[in-house]
């Protein structure tokens, strides 16, 4: 096991090194061709920022393929046609995410390419061909029953990445997170469990780690460039080609060899048995703003496709927390709800991972509330804490103005509390943005 190991991390070594070498050029690329937006209402950044950085990551996906094709651990992928199939549906929606990054085109227009995408790795084999139903087994499904649900898999994943794709490094980061733990599920099924049909899904999450590793360093708050849709459906599209792969090509009936039976497969492997709650865990977060997104604009009678500033991040923001806090928090839950799978799918009947699940859930809900409560610091104890938990004497309370959402402070300048600016991170970025100084320049999110 330990070869196969050292292979898939030669590979995620290269994607990430062709990604993060290329993002340099690209963002010279993008900014000599105008793909640099201004400024919209619901944007979080203080200045134009270029986009056109999915070109670096299709790059790093072309690269990390490419190495793997020629080791010997990873043929038995590339004897089958998915990773040919992921990279025709790749090519194709990484292609209409650049002319939106340039030319902003129309949403129902980018629905019918993801549409079409998905439907080019139907045609080259990448579909659901049945799915596990607990005591039943497996139920076979028609060839326009699996189209229909592939297609709408994909292009259900590729918009909850694309609409969390909201601050500096929050999109790479939690596909990373759950690329991680779908790795870390479906090499225990092949090496494991010796099912060779989970070698794909095995490649594609490694190959989409290196993706976003390579990409994080220049997204990091503050961004100096932007994956754009070119880079979050992109990603958005992998991430959906692993969950497919795994959910309808793996047969759980082959775990009856190992257990003997069906009942004993499902008690002690309930997610291979079951294999949907790997890929609805992994974007259990961005599929829950999607879906909040959605019924927000329809009840305010907008077109689902409106863009707004009622996202999981903007309301984190609202609520007091900085920049990098939010991305940290969505990091956690995203963390928690993959690896949790994850770990429940080891041991299954273990009481003390629901336990750990509980308690960690807890620490992310306190977490959460904590921008409510300033804290107060003692005067004997002002030294060892940072400058923006300090008071000056004789001046009302009051809290550092920051330059864009919370992360960066103004030198110097303090601003009276005022409503809707809360918290230990002094001001949050939903609201007038003239409490914001404009002489510091920072990157965000769209």
């Amino acid at each position: 096991m330990g070869q196969p190991v050292r292979e898939y991390l030669l590979t995620l070594c290269v994607t990430a090194a062709v990604t993060y070498l290329l993002t340099g050029p690209v963002r010279k690329f993008a900014i000599a061709v105008g793909a640099m937006p201004e400024i919209r209402a619901r944007d979080v950044h203080r200045e134009p920022t270029p986009r056109l950085g999915g070109i670096a990551m299709f790059g790093g996906l072309c690269a990390g393929l490419l190495v793997a094709d020629h080791l010997d651990g990873l043929n038995p992928v590339f004897q089958s046609n998915e990773p040919r199939a992921l990279l025709s549906g790749a090519a194709l929606i990484w292609l209409i995410g650049v002319l939106d990054d340039k030319f902003e085109i129309d949403a129902l227009i980018k629905l019918g390419g993801q549409m079409i995408a998905a439907g080019v790795m139907v045609m080259q084999g990448l579909t659901i061909l049945w799915l596990p139903i607990p005591g039943i087994g497996s139920v076979s499904l028609t060839s326009w029953q699996g189209t229909l649900l592939t297609v709408a898999l994909v292009v259900i994943t590729i918009n909850a990445v694309n609409f969390v794709d909201g601050l500096d490094g929050l999109a790479a980061g939690m596909v990373c997170i759950a690329s991680a733990a779908f790795f870390m599920y479906a090499y225990r099924l092949w090496y494991g469990y010796g099912i060779e049909a989970a070698a794909p899904a095995t490649l594609f999450a490694a190959v989409l780690m290196g993706m976003c590793v390579g990409f994080l360093p220049h997204n990091m708050h503050p961004a100096r460039i932007f994956m754009g849709d070119s880079g979050s459906m992109l990603i958005g599209l992998v991430l959906a080609a692993g969950a497919i792969s795994i959910t309808g090509q793996v047969d759980p009936d082959a775990m009856k060899l190992n257990f003997g039976g069906t009942r004993d497969a499902t008690h002690a492997m309930l997610p291979v048995f079951i294999p949907l709650l790997m890929p609805l865990s992994i974007i259990a977060i961005p599929m829950a703003d999607l879906v909040l997104a959605i019924v927000r604009r329809t009840w305010n009678g907008q077109s689902p496709f409106a863009a707004d500033r009622g996202h999981l991040h903007h309301r984190l923001l609202e609520i007091g927390h900085s920049h990098s806090r939010a991305v940290l928090i969505m990091y956690f839950w995203s963390a928690l709800i993959a690896f949790g799978a994850v770990a429940y799918s080891v041991h299954s009947a273990s009481m003390w991972i629901v336990l750990v699940i509980v308690a960690l859930s807890a620490v992310g809900l306190v977490l959460l509330l904590l921008p409510r409560f300033a804290p107060r610091t003692p005067q004997w104890a002002e030294r060892f804490v940072p400058p923006r938990y300090r008071r000056v004497r004789g001046e009302p309370e009051t809290v550092h103005s920051l330059a864009s959402e919370g992360d960066e402070e103004v030198r110097g300048e303090r601003t009276p509390v005022a409503a809707g600016v809360s918290g230990v991170n002094g001001a949050t970025a939903i609201g007038p943005r003239s409490r914001f100084p404009d002489r510091r320049k920072t990157g965000a999110s769209r």
